[in-house]
């Protein structure tokens, strides 16, 4: 049996009651600076669309309308800033021979990228800060399709799990309502790193979840942020990213 390699290999704050700045920079289609304070309150659950709104803008290259500023990041090997401040909450993604709980970069060695695109199914994803009575929404999306440079097809729809219940999700072995089949990250040739992003979020007690007619027709192109604001399903709770690459690049 092939080596475990957990990605987690540095100290994280993981109280939810610290309210986390996150200053990210954007170059946009003017060519000048354009800066966002994030506040992110891990036990906030109201839902303020403005401060959500911003979340999500952090989470994507969309106001990236250069090569210039897309191309550091499209062929780079190491983690920036910006993507390391993606994650927060203490949220784990595990796979059969991979465990991911902070933001990271697959490791070329040991076939753990072809691994987790064409061999491994659904990881299990477990957080223990949960509260077991109440019900949650796991979100996995790829912002980048289908390139970082080029995120034309954005956001690329890869998981949606409604109805989690708390209890199943603290020992990270969970069913709930199925609104999207897992897709395994399957990111294009030549086509650099991409993000591949899982959020979660409380769902409101009496919401019940659904893809419109004209979402489930395609995974990508889709528009987590309108989903999210339809259900009211406010920040996430938790958040954690992996990046990989086509194995063959």
């Amino acid at each position: 049996m092939a080596p475990y390699v957990s990605t987690n290999h540095v100290e994280t704050d993981g109280h939810w009651s610290i309210a986390q700045e996150i200053q990210n920079e954007f170059i946009c289609e003017n060519h000048e600076p354009l800066q966002y304070l994030v506040k992110i309150n891990h036990r906030k659950q109201g839902c303020d669309m403005k401060r959500l709104h911003i979340f999500l803008l952090c989470a994507t290259v969309s106001l990236c309308k250069t090569q210039e500023v897309c191309g550091g990041e499209c062929g780079a090997e190491t983690l920036s800033e910006h993507d390391a401040g993606f994650c927060h909450g203490g949220l784990e993604v595990i796979y059969p021979e991979l465990k991911i709980s902070i933001c990271s970069i697959v490791p070329r060695g040991q076939s753990l990228r072809d691994k987790i695109s064409r061999e491994w199914g659904p990881p299990r994803v477990r957080l223990t800060r949960i509260e077991k009575g109440k019900r949650y929404v796991l979100m996995m999306v790829d912002p980048d399709a289908p390139s970082r440079c080029s995120p034309t097809r954005a956001h690329w729809r890869h998981w949606l799990v409604a109805d989690i219940a708390g209890s199943d999700l603290k020992k990270g072995d969970f069913k709930g309502s199925v609104l999207s089949e897992y897709r395994r990250p399957t990111p294009p040739r030549n086509s650099g790193l991409h993000r591949y992003q899982f959020m979660l979020f409380e769902q409101p007690a009496d919401e019940t979840l659904h893809l419109s007619q004209e979402e489930s027709s395609s995974l990508g192109n889709w528009d987590p942020q309108a989903f999210i604001q339809r259900f009211g399903l406010g920040s996430p709770l938790a958040a954690v990213q992996f990046l990989t690459q086509n194995p063959k690049d």
